[in-house]
């Protein structure tokens, strides 16, 4: 059974910096697609950010050269840093996987085949 579970959230000031984990069981992360995505209160979800099976990484033009996506193999776990974090950035985080995806600079993002979602992470910037 897959499982990806989210953790690193918490409450910052603006301009500060939080760094996210997704744990990923069940499967190799490594052979999936995988994103950060996000959802402020009564807002829709969108995309953070992607990573491709080939390491080719997107971002959504809100968080472009604020925060950085990787993935460590070794521990199947993936990362989102995240630094000038300012109060529009507070969400919830969620980490998902697919055979295909990729978050558009838009903020949009697409799927192909099954997704697997964690629960999400709170995170909340303070002005």
């Amino acid at each position: 059974q897959v499982q990806l579970v989210e953790s690193g959230g918490g409450s910052v000031q603006s301009g500060g910096s939080l760094t996210l984990s997704c744990r990923v069981s069940g499967d190799t992360a490594s052979n999936y697609c995988m994103g950060w995505f996000r959802q402020a209160s009564g807002q829709e979800r969108e995309g953070v950010a992607s990573i491709d099976t080939n390491d080719d990484i997107d971002y959504a033009n809100s968080v472009k050269g604020r925060f950085t996506i990787s993935l460590d193999r070794a521990k199947n776990t993936l990362y989102l840093q995240m630094n000038s974090l300012t109060p529009k950035d507070t969400a919830m985080y969620y980490c998902a996987e697919g055979l295909r995806l990729r978050v558009s600079r838009s903020g949009a993002y697409s799927f192909m085949g099954t997704e697997y979602w964690g629960k999400g992470t709170q995170v909340t910037v303070s002005s």
